[in-house]
């Protein structure tokens, strides 16, 4: 008799820890009986029915890459003619006994539909750098993108200093200020802007001031979905997601800066940079634990759950649940910002 067949898919943005996260599966997986492959650009490759064969060999180099090997894409079965019937006939074309999909709460989002709706075994496994599903403590790819950030930080502080500048370094995350909110700790800027918490102008050029006063130096950290109070039109994705490559957040910041407060001031964006390079140790290790577990809930029959993190544990929780609402940064972590970043 065959083996059962496992298809693993990486949909929405890419980040380190999705191929150690694949590499769980698989390895799981096999060790359970069962074989696996990969369908290829996310639900994409789901509804086209592209796939690649995944086994040990194929998968056992990988924890240590950046990306992911299945390639990644934003398709929404749901927003493409006939995608969900495409999705459902290659399940069964390709005689697929469950699924594992690994994404944010997009990806997550279609999965606990197609469950909902159709009764497909889907297991959910969260990434994303933005670190914002809220049935999980932590989700791979944040941690390696805050590190990449901090580095970034610590080098404009350093050519900063050297030109008496005010720098600006924008970071990603859409609706969540994680990224930045951590960044900006970390990296012990003098203002960080998030999401959750419009600017204030007056408040930032006083700090800006302040911080440049003392050090000769002042270190901005905003994230690229900051409110600048602005109005107008937003293109959107296939998810409804604004789509943030032109809004330029960091150079409007920078020249706010330089306009109210009279310091020279510079922008950097590390968009994309933040997405690459290998995964630190600790997304290595989350994205080989939920594999691990998300193989573990396929011979247990457990679908429509997601493996998540909540403090040193891996668990299960309901995929509805973990694709319900955002993790955003709470009003908490508002007086430790204004504690860290106080005029002084």
């Amino acid at each position: 008799m065959p083996a059962k067949r496992i298809a693993i898919l990486t949909g929405g943005g890419d980040c380190p820890g999705l191929n150690p996260a694949i590499r769980g599966v698989v390895l799981r997986a096999e060790q359970l009986g069962y074989d696996c492959l990969g369908l290829q650009e996310g639900w994409k490759g789901a509804i086209d029915g592209a796939h690649m064969p995944l086994n040990r060999s194929r998968v056992e180099e990988i924890v240590r890459q950046g990306g992911t090997i299945l390639g990644t894409s934003r398709t929404n079965p749901y927003k493409k003619d006939g995608g969900v019937p495409a999705v459902l006939a290659t399940f069964k074309s390709l005689g697929l006994h469950a699924l594992v999909a690994m994404g944010g709460e997009d990806t997550l989002g279609v999965a606990a539909r197609l469950y909902k709706e159709h009764g497909l075994n889907v297991v959910g496994v969260p990434k994303t750098m933005d670190n914002d599903l809220s049935a999980t403590d932590y989700t791979f790819g944040f941690d390696t993108s805050v590190t990449i950030a901090v580095e970034a930080a610590e080098r404009l502080i350093d050519t900063g200093r050297s030109h008496r500048r005010a720098m600006v370094l924008e970071v990603m995350g859409r609706h969540a200020g994680w990224v930045s909110l951590f960044t900006g700790i970390a990296a012990g800027a003098d203002y960080i802007c998030i999401p959750e918490r419009p600017v204030d102008a007056a408040d930032l050029a006083a700090k800006v001031k302040a911080a440049h006063a003392r050090k000769k130096v002042a270190l901005i950290v905003c994230s690229e979905a900051v409110d600048m109070g602005e109005a107008g039109a937003e293109k959107l994705d296939e998810f409804g997601h604004m789509i943030l490559k032109e809004r330029g957040v960091g150079e409007k910041l920078a020249k706010l800066i330089e306009k109210s407060t009279g310091i020279e001031t510079r922008h950097a964006a590390i968009g994309h940079i933040q997405r690459g390079g290998p995964p630190t140790l600790f997304d290595r290790i989350l994205g080989t634990r939920v594999g691990l577990k998300a193989a573990e809930l396929v011979e247990a029959g457990s679908f429509g759950r997601m493996v998540a993190l909540r403090g040193n544990e891996v668990v299960a929780v309901s995929l509805e649940e973990a694709t319900a609402k955002l993790k955003t940064v709470p009003p908490a972590w508002f007086s430790i910002m204004d504690t860290l970043t106080a005029a002084r």
